[in-house]
């Protein structure tokens, strides 16, 4: 197995101090897992997806555009 070394803030340190009876290790090891599964699937799916990169990328800001309008609209 290999090991990994993470930085973390201080103030993030002193939190998880407060909850010694977690394994943190195993906690960072299953986010990294989950995420990697996500990324596999997005990755998958993006892969057979007739829309390009910049498209992609246009079709985001203007969803961001039209949220951010929305709720400004209030």
């Amino acid at each position: 197995m290999s090991s990994l070394t993470l930085a973390i803030p201080d103030d993030l340190r002193a939190r998880m101090k407060r909850f010694p009876e977690i394994n943190w290790s195993e906690v960072a090891r299953q986010a990294i897992f989950e995420k990697t599964q996500v990324l596999e699937r997005m990755q998958g799916l993006l892969s057979h997806s007739m829309v390009s990169e910049s498209e992609a990328l246009d079709y985001g800001r203007a969803i961001k555009r039209r949220v951010l309008k929305k709720h400004r609209a209030g």
